[in-house]
């Protein structure tokens, strides 16, 4: 997985490529834990990523936890099948999420 950067402001734009899972949600939870401090928006941008499991799920559970203390979270560009696990797993329901087009 690759994480793409891009901060303006008090806002952060956070690219995934490939797989948010077990081996790679860690990497996101160190970055997050290090760039969000004094951010009120977060986008994850999912254009290239083909996988979410259930770690990098908890990721982004914690993530929206924090920011609606701070802010606001979206996703935005998710693929039909992290659509159909966000819709399953009641994420669709918690998160302003927006299907790849």
């Amino acid at each position: 997985m690759e994480i793409k950067l891009d901060k303006k402001d008090t806002a952060l734009t956070v690219a995934l490529t490939e797989r948010l899972d077990t081996v790679t949600s860690p990497d996101l939870e160190e970055v997050l834990r290090k760039e969000l401090d004094g951010i009120t928006d977060v986008t994850f941008d999912f254009d290239e990523l083909d996988y979410i499991s259930s770690a990098g799920l908890r990721v982004l559970l914690s993530t929206q936890k924090r920011m609606l203390k701070q802010g606001k979270m979206r996703i935005i560009n998710a693929n039909p099948v992290i659509m159909e696990i966000f819709e399953v797993t009641g994420f669709a329901d918690a998160i302003d999420i927006t299907a790849k087009q």
